[in-house]
């Protein structure tokens, strides 16, 4: 029996993919797109997309962006898209972490930032100077300031925690 072709449909819902893929590339930052291995003129199109308003022109641009990429090697730019997806995620569940560890710290103070410290085995003489200036503070604007530098603070360290592969919660 002969390798049978694939249908028409079938390969309307491969193109389609592709195209779908290749959409996926004009949202990445131009420091991601440069990052990725692939043909030139694909990311020459990405970059003009970038810039259409027009609705059917960006249409007709997406649709060039799939015919594209039916010649290019699709796996590496699918791999690296999984990357960055992976990488947002990690980076918004640091700044979740952050947020609820910031409102702890200013809700129950010492012991919350002992928790902390307890979590990710990491001190800063910053988080409890901060500390006490927020708990001194008597003006709200004050302490609003405060709260986004232990923030700040509390990010930079879950960040560098993170990407060194641990976890605290």
């Amino acid at each position: 029996m002969t390798d049978a072709k694939p249908s028409k449909s079938e390969k309307k819902r491969e193109n389609l993919a592709l195209q779908a893929l290749g959409e996926q590339l004009i949202g990445l930052t131009d420091e991601r797109l440069a990052g990725l291995d692939t043909d030139e003129d694909l990311i020459e199109q990405v970059m003009i997309a970038r810039k259409m308003r027009s609705h059917g022109a960006l249409k007709r641009q997406k649709q060039l962006i799939g015919k594209i990429m039916r010649d290019v090697d699709a796996e590496p730019i699918r791999r690296a898209l999984e990357q960055f997806g992976q990488s947002e995620r990690i980076d918004k569940d640091i700044f979740k972490q952050a947020e609820r560890w910031r409102d702890r710290i200013a809700s129950q103070h010492g012991e919350a930032l002992d928790d902390f410290i307890a979590a990710t085995g990491q001190n800063s003489d910053l988080l409890g100077e901060c500390l006490k200036e927020y708990n001194r503070a008597r003006d709200s604007e004050q302490r609003r300031h405060i709260k986004r530098r232990i923030f700040r603070e509390i990010h930079r360290m879950l960040s560098s925690q993170m990407r060194a592969g641990g976890n605290c919660q």
